[in-house]
């Protein structure tokens, strides 16, 4: 294969719904939740990114990227920007330190079947003192740190523009790189949505894991088989549904937010035709083949059902079915909790999808009370 046909094939499977499709895909068997996936984890070898040897290529393969993309001349604008630098850093690090916890966390397991200790186990009697031993670590940590920084704010020059002028509006005009996931969700849920209440919620949600986690294995080792369920899922969010946005806000979302491959020109004139509907035109006006009605509450009436029932009936039907077993462990209090962490954290791959397969826009639009979902 050329190298214009594999930069061809990588702008091509980059799009969002191609490449959050096979992240979506592939996630389980990278992090199996279950014993299903966990055997063809081990069948088909994806465990072998978690070995050394696995590590190694994962790095190779990023920084094979990053090269191609250097030497190319359209990514190269967006890869060597200022203040696209931390996305660089943010990929290297967070691949590092994801497959290190991966990694000790199978060493971990296979310590466990053969009935050994885990590795970080400590005998209860050697106690280290927070002063001066952890604080001594802590405090060289942050003088490298510091280091770390001043050689950069040295080499690097700081992004900072000319003053704002109202004539003259960047295209595309991007929030700084730690919101740029937020500014992805825009595309797909309403300002009150994407900006207010999700964060809240990423924020409680975090806050609320030592409170809902009943299960004590893994407390001070690393462990996936003893907590493989909370690991994926907690991945998935982090991964896929943040982590992943904000690459694709930061080297794929070009003029006028229209997505570009990495290795696409940038063209300020490309026009993309999106006809966004709403849940209840495809309701009323194309299945019905009637007028919206003038009535709110009527005319919206489909959307609150679907709300509704996603948000109350579905949790009990899985009470019921699915995670009987799970509402009976956790308790009525922490199951709602979960739930209401949990759907609000899936609604956003469902909008996605919605929106790439028939262009919906809203379930619920009032735009009369600004009131959108």
């Amino acid at each position: 294969m050329s190298l214009a046909a594999l930069k061809s094939v990588i702008d091509a499977i980059s799009a969002p719904t191609i490449s959050f499709t096979i992240l979506t895909v592939a996630f389980p068997f990278f992090f199996p939740p279950t014993d299903w996936f966990e055997k063809i984890h081990r069948k088909l070898g994806f465990w072998r990114l978690w070995t050394k040897k696995g590590g190694i290529i994962g790095l190779l393969l990023i920084t094979a990227f990053f090269v191609l993309g250097y030497f190319d001349k359209n990514f190269n604008i967006t890869l060597t920007k200022p203040d696209n630098f931390p996305i660089v850093l943010l990929i290297y690090s967070m691949f590092f330190y994801i497959w290190l916890g991966m990694y000790k966390a199978y060493q971990n397991d296979e310590r466990l079947d053969a009935g050994l200790k885990p590795n970080e186990y400590n005998d209860p009697d050697d106690k280290v003192l927070v002063w001066p031993d952890l604080v001594y670590i802590e405090f060289i940590a942050l003088i490298l740190f510091q280091v770390f920084l001043i050689v950069w704010s040295i080499l690097v020059a700081a992004p900072i523009e000319e003053p704002a002028n109202p004539a003259a509006t960047p295209n595309p005009s991007k929030a700084p790189w730690y919101f740029l996931g937020l500014q992805e969700m825009l595309v797909y849920f309403d300002p009150w949505l994407a900006g207010v209440v999700f964060p809240t919620m990423i924020i409680l949600g975090l806050m609320a894991i030592p409170y809902m986690d009943i299960n004590k294995k893994g407390d001070g080792y690393y462990t996936f088989k003893e907590r493989r369920v909370g690991i994926f899922i907690f991945m998935y969010g982090w991964i896929v549904l943040w982590l992943f946005l904000i690459v694709i806000g930061t080297f794929f979302r070009g003029p006028n937010w229209n997505f570009f491959g990495p290795f696409e020109y940038w063209d300020t004139h490309k026009v993309v035709a999106l006809n966004n509907v709403n849940l209840s035109e495809l309701f009323w006006v194309k299945l019905l083949a009637k007028g919206l009605p003038s009535n709110i509450l009527i005319r919206e009436s489909l959307g609150f059902i679907a709300v509704f029932v996603y948000l109350f009936v579905l949790p009990v039907i899985l009470i019921k079915t699915k995670l009987k077993g799970t509402y009976e462990t956790y308790g009525p209090t922490r199951f709602v909790s979960l739930m209401i962490f949990g759907l609000g954290m899936l609604a956003l791959p469902i909008k996605m999808y919605l929106r790439w397969a028939i262009n919906l826009k809203y379930i619920v639009a009032i735009p009369e009370w600004f009131f959108n979902i």
